[in-house]
């Protein structure tokens, strides 16, 4: 019996009962044990603050590792953009399977039909940034919660639109509540977002058949990119990769919190090195001045 780790909300329980049918169809029996995350307990802080008063690492990660480590689970299922670029001696991303859209999605108005002071709430540094780069004159506000909480507090009216990860919204089936996709162009998308992680023991081989091979090598890339450039929530960073025609291409970017600087590069190379790629478009941007900004 395989043990998933999981934390209790209802997108993350999509996900780990995603990859509980993934497993069956392998043969593979399993059951689901919750638990709650530093992240799932502090509600009531952004997550940017959050990140920056507290030493913690992997705010919706920790415990689901402790648990690993404990070998109280076999596996834990975490939205990729949560994990921190260095996992803990004994851990290892054993799989990614296959992405589902990584793009920032608005709910409510769009963005064009918003009028200046509109209020709009993301949980996310990067989001917010983008957002006053192209629309220095919004109201751009924290809100904090699972999806239900928040598409709740966009019904109440305490903002007039919100932004979130289209992926969340595609799994719950909440695809007729979106305004508009942002492109990477607009909104470029947090490393890893739209991707499931599966982390296990270093060495437990179990779970390879979940990993696909396009997913993981875009991923790895984004997540190369975040790595050098020693980014967490407190600094917006954005990473897309896609294979596309054998090759794999990313778009990064850093942006002010503010919004009224943003870096971007762009690059390509083979699959089988997604990370030396990651790293060579991270040096680019700080070649061009992303020291500065992430200072």
């Amino acid at each position: 019996m395989v043990v998933i780790g999981s934390r209790g909300s209802q997108l993350a329980l999509w996900q780990a009962r995603h990859v509980q049918q993934l497993l069956a169809a392998q043969g593979l029996e399993s059951r689901i044990e919750v638990i709650q995350t530093t992240g799932d307990r502090i509600t009531g802080v952004s997550l940017a603050r959050l990140g920056a008063e507290t030493s913690t690492k992997g705010l919706f990660t920790k415990e689901l590792e402790e648990a690993l480590l404990a070998r109280t689970v076999d596996l834990a299922v975490h939205s990729l953009k949560d994990m921190p670029t260095e996992l803990p001696a004994g851990l290892a991303l054993a799989a990614v399977p296959e992405r589902e859209a990584p793009f920032d999605a608005v709910i409510g108005r769009r963005l064009a039909e918003l009028p200046a002071g509109a209020r709009v709430g993301t949980s996310a540094l990067r989001r917010q940034a983008q957002l006053l780069a192209v629309r220095a004159d919004l109201d751009v506000q924290p809100v904090r919660g699972n999806l239900d909480t928040r598409l709740r507090k966009l019904d109440e009216g305490q903002y007039e639109s919100i932004i979130l990860a289209q992926a969340g919204l595609r799994r719950l089936g909440w695809d007729a509540r979106i305004a508009e996709v942002l492109p990477a162009s607009v909104m470029c998308p947090a490393a890893g977002q739209g991707a499931l992680a599966i982390e296990a023991r270093l060495g437990d081989e179990r779970f390879a058949f979940l990993n696909h091979a396009a997913s993981r090598a875009a991923v790895d890339c984004e997540r190369a990119v975040l790595r050098a450039l020693g980014g967490g929530c407190q600094v917006p960073i954005g990473a897309h990769a896609l294979v596309l025609d054998g090759a794999l291409r990313v778009d990064a970017a850093v942006i002010a919190p503010d919004g009224r600087r943003i870096l971007r590069q762009t690059g390509s190379g083979e699959t089988g090195s997604p990370e030396l790629l990651g790293q060579r478009v991270a040096q680019a941007l700080l070649d061009a001045g992303a020291r500065e900004l992430l200072a």
